[in-house]
């Protein structure tokens, strides 16, 4: 269930927009991302990964730490839901959180937040030793070797520079409109034809 088996994420040196917020505009036809937030934890020339932050699960992290055998005691975190990351391997979890700290498969995302696919993280949690903040999430969404951008191009998508209290500090309602007041934006001035930021 964890892991990133089989999925080549870029180096560092070659990123351009990891560290971003997709905000799917309002002609997006894809029912994956419509009204979608994404942080965007991995951009290259090989492609790009990201976690949809905005669309919580019924599942909560107590129901989830039950199903793969941790005894999840902390009420707050357990009563927190799972998030649906994306269309690709959403049998698969990411946990988002801040700090990043030293698990066994962390990507460092911008410095600020860590994205982490080995169950030590979800282990530590359970027995109170894990990150202040966390996001779980099932699935994450993936574009391939030019897609993102081409995609950008065709308005799908407005690029916002991330802030991680948008994320962990807003509820999954407030993140999205959160994200666009970055750039000064209200969510009912974006069209079909709004290019990026």
């Amino acid at each position: 269930m964890w892991g990133f088996s089989g999925i080549k994420i870029a180096t560092m040196s070659d990123t351009h927009l990891t560290h971003h917020f997709l905000v799917a505009m309002p002609g997006m036809t894809d029912p994956n991302f419509a009204g979608a937030l994404t942080y965007l934890c991995d951009h290259g020339e090989q492609g790009a990964l990201g976690i949809v932050v905005n669309r919580p699960m019924t599942l909560t992290l107590g129901g989830l730490f039950e199903q793969i055998g941790l005894d999840l005691s902390n009420e707050r975190l357990s009563r927190q839901p799972v998030y649906l990351g994306g269309p690709v391997q959403n049998e698969r979890g990411f946990v988002l959180h801040r700090p990043i700290g030293a698990w066994s498969s962390t990507l460092s995302v911008g410095g600020q937040v860590g994205l982490t696919t080995s169950k030590d993280i979800l282990e530590a949690t359970a027995r109170s030793e894990g990150p202040e903040q966390i996001i779980v999430s099932l699935g994450y969404a993936g574009w391939g070797a030019g897609q993102l951008e081409e995609e950008i191009k065709q308005n799908a998508w407005l690029t916002v520079p991330a802030d991680p209290d948008v994320i962990f500090a807003l509820s999954p309602a407030e993140r999205l409109s959160a994200a666009l007041r970055i750039l000064g934006i209200d969510m009912a001035m974006l069209s079909d034809a709004a290019g990026h930021a």
